[in-house]
């Protein structure tokens, strides 16, 4: 293992200029720790996130994507990831180096981060950039703790658990809400994992609206064998749909125009336009139409205060372990290393470049 630190600097104007930079080795304050990121995944989301890093309100303390680990509004952006790292030095109480965490890092070498309510299943970083930011973003889970977690499953976590963790949690919310009066719902973006985790999900209940899948061309090769939706259209097709039928949008493209053809198309019978990710980040921007932005946050939190932490996490433990089976045969894991490989894995991201059945991993 090399111990060449390095990170990631992505223009917060233009996400798509994006330089390798040198990261200095920095002393420890009193309470701090150091990890090296061991591995973490490159997903549409990520792009969601550098799409979102400037604040727009999304959070309750005026702040973004970028202010986790660049705060302060000025400079390049760090774009958050989600994977595996190991403490290499360790200024806090009850962190010890050579232990493992999951959670959510830079695109880099190394972070230092700030523990505290620390006990045996993780700590929070509570560091004062990060006060008030979501705990579910500010959660360290100490890998030897995870009672749902093996360690053949190791590569699959940082790809999909964050990204089938949002898509069950949309589930969630149509059951809790009746569908929202819909009898078929719409999915942008079809091929995306998020989406994948969706449709999943609400292929477990026992009585459903319709699901249509929106998807481009080489998205449709790859859905039309995994059975999730019960029909795929073309993004160029949209009008063969019933204008008729109570429909509701999950948005996970971005893409304005898609959005703005969806809602002329079907008028008062969209019931729900939901905005979940931002993929087709450079979309121009199309006329204002009625939208409800989904934040997965907000509903962990509320899930956890009806269900209480442990019934929420049993739940959860219980449907990503049967996802994760069928993930098995509809994806596979692509593995590259080193800071160079890291860089490419986010250019092609933000380009669109990604192949839907694979999922990206770095080991930096």
């Amino acid at each position: 293992m090399t111990d060449t630190r390095w990170a990631i600097d992505i223009d917060r104007d233009d996400i798509a200029k994006a330089a390798l930079v040198d990261e200095p080795a920095i002393d420890l304050a009193p309470g701090e720790v150091e990890v090296r990121v061991e591995c973490f995944a490159m997903t549409a989301n990520n792009v969601t996130y550098a799409a979102l890093g400037k604040p727009i309100g999304l959070f309750p303390n005026g702040k973004g994507y970028w202010d986790f680990f660049s705060p302060g509004g000025e400079g390049p952006g760090r774009l958050p990831v989600w994977g595996f790292a190991t403490v290499t030095r360790s200024a806090a109480e009850g962190v010890d180096e050579g232990e493992q965490f999951y959670g959510f890092y830079p695109m880099a070498s190394h972070v230092r981060l700030t523990p505290g309510r620390v006990n045996a299943g993780g700590f929070m970083d509570v560091a004062a950039h990060r006060d008030a930011m979501p705990a579910v973003y500010d959660h360290y889970l100490r890998v030897s703790a995870l009672g749902d977690f093996v360690e053949a499953d190791r590569d699959w976590w940082p790809v999909f658990r964050p990204l089938y963790l949002t898509g069950w949690l949309i589930a969630d919310q149509f059951e809790d809400e009746a569908d929202f009066g819909a009898a078929q719902v719409l999915v942008a973006s079809a091929s995306s994992k998020t989406a994948i985790g969706f449709a999943h999900a609400m292929n477990q209940r026992g009585n459903r609206p319709k699901l249509i899948g929106l998807t481009s061309s080489r998205g449709r090769d790859f859905l039309e064998g995994a059975g999730l939706y019960d029909d795929l259209i073309l993004y160029n097709d949209i009008a063969a749909l019933d204008p008729a039928i109570p429909s509701a949008f999950v948005d996970i493209a971005g893409d304005c125009g898609l959005t703005a053809a969806l809602h002329y198309h079907f008028g008062e019978e969209l019931k729900l336009n939901l905005v979940v990710g931002k993929a087709h980040w450079d979309s121009a921007p199309a006329a204002r139409v009625p939208a409800v932005g989904f934040f997965a946050p907000a509903r962990v939190a509320k899930r956890s205060k009806e269900w209480g932490p442990g019934g929420f996490q049993s739940r959860m433990a219980t449907a990503w372990t049967a996802f994760l089976s069928d993930a098995r045969n509809l994806f596979r894991i692509e593995v590259s290393d080193g800071p160079d490989a890291a860089l490419a894995a986010y250019c092609d991201a933000v380009a669109g470049k990604a192949d839907p059945r694979a999922g990206i991993l770095v080991h930096p």
